[in-house]
Formats: C-alpha cells, structure tokens, sequence
C-alpha cells in the first residue's frame, strides 16, 4: 500500500497580548480644548472676584484687594512685577486680557498659587535679561496720560527708590538728594531715568572715576549730579 504524504502541520500563531498602551486613550483635540477651557474658566473666576463689575477691569480698589488677599501691600515691587508680567498697560488698572497673559505664564489658577509665584517672579525680573526691560517699564507704567512722556520729581525719587533702591543703595540715596535740591530739574524723561541706570552698572561709585563730562552720551542732569558730588567730596 502506498505511503500517503502527511499534510503539514500549520503553526499556531501566538494569541495577541492586549498591552496597557493599547487600552490607554489618547487625548482628543476636543479634550485638550476642554482642559484649557476649564483653566481659562478658573482664571476668570478669579478675575471676577476683584473686577469692578460695572467697568470689567480691575481698577485701584480691586487692586487693593487683591493685595490684601497676596497679604502684600499695594506699593510692594512684586505688584509692580505682577504688572510687568501682564503688560499691563494703565497704571492702577488691570484688563482680563492683562490678567490672563500673567497668569497662564505664571501657570497659576488661584489666590494660593498666585502667592506662592510672587518669590519666583522677582527672581526672573531680577536677571538681568530681564531687569532692564522691567526697569524700562516701571517708568512707562507711571505715565498717566497717552501724551505724557515725563515724571514728577517726586514720583520718581519714590519710584527709583522701589525699583533700584534694594540694588544701588548708595548711587539712589545720593541721585535722591541731589533730585530734591536742585531747581533745574521739575521732571524727568524715559532717556534721563534709563541714563542713571546706565550710570549705576557702568560707573564706580562714590568715587566715579571713570566719568567723564566729555562724553556726549550721558544726559546732562548726571554732568550736574557729578559735579555736585565733586564740590561734596571736596
């Protein structure tokens, strides 16, 4: 009897392991969009609680209650830094728009939060990538009116002494002084005001001994404060 060729034996192929990356869900675009919702939602809510419900923004009261929230006061440079963060445009007011810039680069959402960002923002405003521009801005931010391009003796010794006092002690005590006695001066221009910081970084102080009054680039009210710290020195 003839042999009959044996059929081959098919392999079994393995059964198919579901793993956890099959099951898990990727997000959606409609998910994400529901998740920014949601934080933009939270940020809002937040910017009710001080808005002025009549003009929408947060105006100088609301200000103030939200530093007494922060438990800072209204003059401390970290509201000042808050401001810088926004944009804010209009000293003593701020826009949703402003407020939600601030908050979403700060990835804050609540009163707490926002308390515990407030140290980590004067250490990125205190860089000095980035303390220039702030310092820039302080001075833009005290301008009250859009045709207004200078300040008030007095608002800027307050001023100087907020934003520069804490790192050029000895340099803003003096530019002070000198500010309150002379008669020249009734106000001071955005090229005056970033003229002393360029003075403070790039001139040894008190003894300023690589100033020069030839140079052309200081503004003339630091020729005058240089020389009145000479016929003090004398």
């Amino acid at each position: 009897m003839p042999r009959t060729a044996s059929k081959p034996t098919k392999k079994r192929s393995k059964p198919y392991t579901v793993t956890s990356s099959d099951t898990d869900p990727v997000p959606s675009a409609s998910s994400k969009t529901k998740k920014s919702s949601k934080e933009n939602d939270e940020k809002y809510k937040l910017f009710n609680k001080y808005a002025n419900t009549s003009s929408g923004v947060i105006d100088p009261e609301g200000i103030e209650k939200l530093c007494s929230k922060l438990k800072v006061s209204h003059t401390d440079i970290k509201i000042l830094m808050l401001a810088w963060k926004m944009k804010a445009e209009r000293q003593g007011y701020f826009t949703k728009a402003e407020w939600r810039r601030a908050l979403k680069a700060l990835k804050v959402d609540t009163i707490k939060k926002l308390k515990k960002a407030l140290p980590e923002l004067e250490k990125e405003v205190r860089k000095p990538l980035h303390f220039a521009d702030f310092y820039a801005y302080a001075f833009r931010y005290c301008l009250t009116d859009e045709r207004q391009n200078c300040i008030d003796i007095e608002t800027i010794c307050q001023l100087l002494d907020l934003v520069l006092g804490s790192t050029f002690r000895d340099q803003v005590d003096h530019f002070v002084d000198y500010l309150k006695i002379q008669n020249d001066y009734k106000v001071i221009t955005m090229d005056q005001w970033m003229g002393f910081y360029r003075f403070c970084n790039e001139i040894s102080f008190p003894d300023m001994t690589n100033y020069s009054l030839e140079l052309a680039w200081w503004p003339l009210i630091l020729d005058n404060f240089f020389e009145w710290m000479r016929e003090k020195q004398a």
